[in-house]
C-alpha cells in the first residue's frame, strides 16, 4: 500500500521496519508504570506531536479509568540502553584533570604569599571536582526524561536567584558585577551558571513540545523570547555580558534547530538592536571593546590583561616552558590566572602542544555531543544534547578567543579547567545528561533509506534526524 505511519521516538519509521520493540508488562500494584517519561501509549501521538503509538491493549488504571479496565493485558516500550559514549566521558575527565592541575599551578604563588598556604585555592577545586564527577556518574545513570517534570520549576528557580542576586545582603559584589549570591553559611554560588542549564532543559522541553508551531510569529517567536529574556535580561543586568552572550547564542541555536524560519531571526536581530540602542552598554563595557581594537593604547591599564595573555601565549613556544615554571603565574602578573586567563598559563607552561591538546578536547566533546544530538532516540534528547553542547562548546569558544585577542575581554570561565565550584558542578551535571542521552543513542544503518515521516529539512522545519531504532519483536502479557 505504501502507507508509512510517523515515526515514533526510538522507532523506525518504515512499513517494512523490523518488529517493534520488545514490550513489557506494568505492574498491576500502584497503577502501573503510566507516568514515566519516555513511556507510549497505545493509540496516542507522544508529548513532542511527532508520531502516533502502537495499537495495543491497556492495563494499569489511570486517571478516570474504571477498574475493570485496568485488567486488560498492556503493552508498553522499553527504551534499549547501552554503554555511554566514552569519547564524551574521556574529554570531561581529561579537560578537569588538566584544570586542577593548571589551577594550581597558576595559584600556588599567590596563596602562599597571600594565606600561606599553596593549596588554599586548588584544594576547594579538587572537592567541587570531586562532588561533580559524584553528580556526572549519579545523573548519567537517571532516565533523561524526567527532567521534563522538573523542568519549569528549575526554570522558575534559577529565574529567581537571578533576582536573588540584587537583593542588599545576599548579593555579593565582586569587581563592579553582582555575580555572586550567598545565603547563611553556604558557599557562595554563581546563579547565572544554574540558569544555563535550567534553560537549556527547560527550553528542549517547550521547543519538542511545539513542534511544528515554532515557524509562527506568535506560536513560535513571541513565547520563545518570553522564556529565554527574564534569563538574558537578569544576567546582562548583573552586568555580565560574557555570560549574557552565552545563554542568548545557546538559545538562539536551540531555536534554530528545532525549526525556525530565518525571517524570525531576522526579526529578533532588529528587536536586539533597537533593545541595546535603549538599555546600553556601560562606560567600562564600551572601554574594553576600544581596548580590544588597540590593546596597546593603555598597556598598563585597560590592555593589561590582554597583552599579559598574549605576552604568556608567547613565552611559551612550541612545547613550553614546563609544568610551574610559568614567568606570569601565581597571579604576581596576570590577573585571573587560574580563572579567566588559564588558558594563557596552559599555553606558556605546555606550549602550542599543550594549547592545542585543550582545543581538540573541546572539539571532540563537540562532536560526540552533535552526534548524541544527531542519534538522540527522542525530540527532547536531542535537542537537550544539542544544548548542552553549544553552551559549553560556545563558553569555551569565548573564553579561549578572549586570552588570544580574538574577541574583547570578558569575565567568563573555560568549563572544567577555570577554578569555580559553581562552574566545575554544573558543567559536570551537564555532562551527566549528555551521556544519559547517549545511552539511548541509535547506530546509523545503510538499510534504512525511507525518510522520516515527521521530520524535515530547509529552511523553517526541524533540523533533527529521525530516530533509527532496530525493534524486537512484542511480547503479550495475559490479564492478571
Amino acid at each position: 500500500m505504501g502507507l508509512m505511519r510517523r515515526s515514533l521516538p526510538g522507532l523506525r519509521t518504515s512499513a517494512s521496519a523490523t518488529p517493534a520493540p520488545r514490550a513489557v508488562p506494568l505492574p498491576r500494584r500502584g497503577g502501573g508504570n503510566h507516568g514515566s517519561p519516555g513511556t507510549a501509549r497505545a493509540g496516542q501521538p507522544d508529548r513532542a506531536g511527532q508520531g502516533v503509538r502502537d495499537h495495543a491493549p491497556a492495563i494499569g488504571r489511570r486517571p478516570g479509568m474504571p477498574r475493570a479496565a485496568a485488567a486488560k493485558p498492556d503493552l508498553i516500550l522499553r527504551r534499549e540502553h547501552h554503554q555511554p559514549d566514552w569519547s564524551i566521558l574521556i574529554a570531561v575527565v581529561a579537560l578537569s584533570a588538566i584544570g586542577i592541575l593548571m589551577v594550581y599551578s597558576s595559584s600556588a604563588m599567590r596563596a602562599y604569599v597571600q594565606q600561606d598556604d599553596t593549596l588554599a585555592i586548588v584544594g576547594p577545586q579538587i572537592l567541587w571536582g570531586a562532588l561533580g564527577v559524584l553528580t556526572m556518574l549519579v545523573v548519567m545513570r537517571l532516565d533523561y526524561r524526567y527532567l521534563r517534570l522538573v523542568s519549569l520549576v528549575a526554570y522558575l528557580a534559577a529565574v529567581v536567584l537571578l533576582v536573588l542576586v540584587f537583593v542588599p545582603g545576599l548579593g555579593r559584589v565582586v569587581g563592579g558585577s553582582a555575580r555572586w549570591l550567598v545565603i547563611g553559611p553556604l558557599p557562595a554560588i554563581h546563579p547565572a551558571e544554574i540558569a544555563k542549564l535550567a534553560l537549556v532543559v527547560y527550553l528542549a522541553h517547550w521547543l519538542a513540545s511545539r513542534g511544528t508551531r515554532i515557524a509562527g510569529f506568535r506560536s513560535g517567536t513571541i513565547p520563545f523570547l518570553l522564556i529565554t529574556l527574564p534569563v538574558v535580561g537578569l544576567v546582562f543586568r548583573e552586568p555580565d555580558l560574557g555570560t549574557t552572550t552565552v545563554i542568548a547564542a545557546t538559545a538562539f541555536a536551540m531555536f534554530f534547530v528545532s525549526g525556525a524560519r530565518l525571517w524570525q531571526f531576522g526579526a529578533m536581530a532588529v528587536l536586539g538592536v533597537v533593545a541595546a540602542l535603549v538599555v546600553g552598554l556601560r562606560e567600562y563595557q564600551l572601554q574594553r571593546i576600544r581596548t580590544f581594537l588597540d590593546p596597546w593604547q593603555d598597556p598598563l591599564g585597560t590592555g593589561f590583561h590582554t597583552i599579559q595573555g598574549l605576552l604568556a601565549l608567547g613565552l611559551g613556544g612550541v612545547f613550553g616552558a614546563g609544568l610551574g615554571e610559568s614567568k606570569l603565574a601565581g597571579g604576581l602578573y596576570l590577573p585571573n590566572a587560574w580563572n579567566d586567563f588559564i588558558f594563557a598559563i596552559i599555553g606558556e607552561e605546555f606550549g602550542f602542544v599543550g594549547a592545542g591538546l585543550v582545543v581538540v578536547l573541546f572539539l571532540l566533546l563537540a562532536y560526540a555531543g552533535i552526534r548524541t544530538a544527531l542519534r538522540a532516540p527522542d525530540t527532547f534528547g536531542a535537542l537537550l544534547a544539542l544544548g548542552i553542547t553549544a553552551w559549553i562548546c560556545i563558553q569555551a569558544f569565548i573564553n579561549i578567543g578572549v586570552v588570544v585577542a580574538l574577541l574583547p575581554v570578558t569575565g567568563i570561565t573555560l568549563p572544567f579547567i577555570s577554578a569555580g565550584g559553581s562552574s566545575l558542578i554544573i558543567s559536570f551535571a551537564a555532562a551527566g545528561i549528555l551521556l544519559s542521552i547517549s545511552r539511548e543513542t541509535v547506530e546509523r544503518t545503510n538499510q534504512e533509506t525511507d525518510a522520516p515521516a515527521d521530520r524535515g529539512r530547509g529552511n523553517g522545519r526541524p533540523h533533527l534526524p529521525g530516530s533509527r531504532r532496530r525493534g524486537l519483536p512484542p511480547t503479550p502479557t495475559e490479564p492478571a
